[in-house]
């Protein structure tokens, strides 16, 4: 305690921050703590993409949806959580923790479990209720560590608040101890479950914001401390629940010295930023660091999915199935659309043109050339096919509000050693094709290009 009352003093001389120091404090600790929170928990999200999500709505990299939107739910828990301490009038309620519990995890949904034998079982995870089912933990020695049984639960939670607020009222224990020992006592209860964790570190930060202390975050980095921290008073305390969750502060040792060195770093980074100081961490080079491995092996499982996905090889019969199954249907569909425009146009003109890498210009291909065994030519034209290209050529308006528009469109499949891609930007397996809706879209777009070209010029013309 000596290190604690002269950092938070000095703290409190700098009340209230510049509107700068306040704000770079806000944005820091809401990265930080939604972050490690949910990290400790097995989030997979990078520390960027934590920053992205928060700060911009959206990740650039591939991410779980559940994790992202448990990072999401995480921080609105952390704004509802800052607003109810804010409020002296509001005393903390298993209401308000059920609340919180049910923004976390947003709704119920149910959890499946293989056991050594093999059989599946599950069971449902109740969002903002307290738990219908035993839940435990295996600990590193082996044994089976259990927390409160269902039954026990409402009894022990409703003890827990009102021992809280007797002794915030006796005002005996400093915030930091209160916060240590309610965190405590709530793990021993898990009366939720799943985010029993997350809640208990909410409700620590709920109590130092009460009291007006910097709120603190257990770094991720420092969870085998954190966990061993609490297995030690474990060992003081005992293996019976409602013993765990009635524990008291002299038993606890461990992790209310834990606790304290997780405040005097937030007071030093709060004096820091109050001084105009950089609030920069040592450990924020190693989330760089780390944010550059995992888009490491991003890219790496990117082009190994790839190497996967696109290990057909081009063959005379995979190009002719793409023209039969993909390049010809739009083709027909495209060339009804070029007789369609002869109202408006008094030369029309369609082509379909093979290009390979052994011919100096295209030869014209058309459906009915299935047999292409029979042509040496057609035959190592199509083995070394380059790119197959549809053009529309729309000429001679019939009427002068047109002008003298000249118009040519242009479809194209092109053929590469492990893969075709459609217009340039879609690519596909030798083996696979888009599906109809995606051809039509082709067609579609194709008309729409046409029709917004000759409004264009009747607009221009009025």
């Amino acid at each position: 305690m000596t290190e604690i009352d002269p950092l938070y003093n000095e703290w409190l001389s700098y009340q209230p921050l510049p509107e700068e120091a306040s704000n770079r404090l806000k944005q820091k600790f809401m990265l930080e703590f939604n972050y490690n929170s949910n990290h400790i928990e097995g989030n997979t999200l990078t520390y960027r993409q934590t920053e992205l999500l928060l700060l911009f709505g959206k990740v650039a990299e591939a991410a779980e949806m559940k994790d992202l939107e448990d990072m999401k739910a995480h921080n609105v828990g952390l704004k509802m959580m800052i607003e109810e301490a804010s409020n002296s009038e509001r005393q903390l309620s298993e209401n308000f923790i059920r609340q919180l519990h049910h923004t976390l995890l947003r709704e119920d949904y149910k959890v499946y479990r293989e056991s050594d034998t093999g059989a599946v079982t599950s069971y449902m995870v109740h969002a903002g209720q307290y738990k219908t089912r035993p839940n435990s933990v295996i600990t590193a020695t082996g044994e089976r560590f259990e927390y409160a049984s269902p039954e026990e639960t409402p009894a022990l939670m409703h003890d827990l608040i009102e021992w809280y607020k007797e002794e915030e009222s006796k005002k005996e224990l400093t915030p930091i101890q209160l916060a240590t020992v309610f965190h405590y006592r709530y793990i021993r209860i898990h009366p939720f479950e799943d985010g029993n964790g997350r809640i208990a570190r909410l409700l620590v930060n709920y109590i130092l914001r009460r009291h007006n202390y910097p709120m603190i975050v257990v770094k991720t980095k420092n969870k085998q401390h954190y966990l061993n921290a609490l297995n030690q008073c474990d060992v003081t305390v005992g293996m019976v629940p409602s013993v765990g969750a009635h524990a008291e502060i002299e038993q606890l040792s461990p992790f209310v010295s834990y606790m304290e060195n997780c405040l005097i770093s937030a007071l030093n980074t709060c004096i820091k930023a109050a001084k105009g100081d950089s609030i920069e961490e040592d450990d924020d080079f190693d989330k760089e660091l780390a944010i550059l491995e995992r888009q490491i092996k991003q890219k790496e499982d990117t082009k190994k999915q790839e190497a996967s996905q696109y290990n057909v090889m081009k063959s005379p019969a995979r190009v002719w199935d793409v023209l039969e199954y993909v390049y010809f249907p739009i083709a027909k569909k495209l060339s009804e659309v070029s007789l369609s425009m002869q109202r408006f146009f008094g030369y029309t003109q369609v082509s379909n043109i093979l290009y390979a890498s052994n011919l100096s210009k295209g030869i014209h291909l058309n459906q009915s050339m299935r047999g292409y065994q029979g042509d040496p030519r057609l035959t190592q034209s199509i083995i070394e096919a380059t790119k197959m290209c549809f053009n529309n050529i729309l000429q001679s308006p019939k009427n002068k509000i047109i002008g003298n528009t000249s118009m040519s469109q242009l479809f194209q499949i092109d053929f590469k050693d492990d893969r075709y891609l459609i217009q340039g930007k879609w690519p596909y397996a030798y083996g696979s094709y888009p599906s109809s809706e995606q051809m039509d879209n082709i067609v579609r777009h194709y008309k729409e290009t046409l029709i917004n070209t000759i409004k264009g010029k009747i607009d221009s013309a009025s």
